[in-house]
């Protein structure tokens, strides 16, 4: 079973960027969909940003023209740059693979945004 782990989740003001990157324990080159979702505590897990194997994105419309996201298949991994980051986008951002109606999750890294 393919393993997800997240990594670049920290502590930034509003305006400032991350780059959270999702390194795969096996091949993603299966997996049609990979994306970042998040959540907050006591709601449902949202869509951030989804790229597919054939490199169409898709975006949370808040996150459009701020955040981009990338996957690089010979390298297993993918990454999520967010950039001009607001207070409201604080929450634990996951990492997701998706194949039919199989889908695999990361553990989660925190992303907190304030003053």
């Amino acid at each position: 079973q393919v393993q997800l782990v997240e990594s670049g989740g920290g502590s930034v003001q509003p305006g400032e960027s991350l780059r959270l990157s999702c390194a795969a324990s096996g091949s993603i080159s299966s997996f049609v969909t990979m994306g970042w979702y998040r959540q907050s505590p006591g709601k449902q897990r949202e869509l951030v940003a989804e790229v597919t194997i054939d490199g169409r994105a898709n975006y949370k419309d808040s996150a459009k023209g701020r955040f981009a996201i990338s996957r690089d298949n010979p390298k297993n991994t993918v990454t999520l740059q967010m950039n001009d980051l607001k207070p409201e986008e604080t929450d634990v951002y996951y990492c997701n693979a998706q194949r039919g109606p199989h889908q695999i999750w990361g553990q989660g890294t925190q992303v907190t945004v304030s003053l």
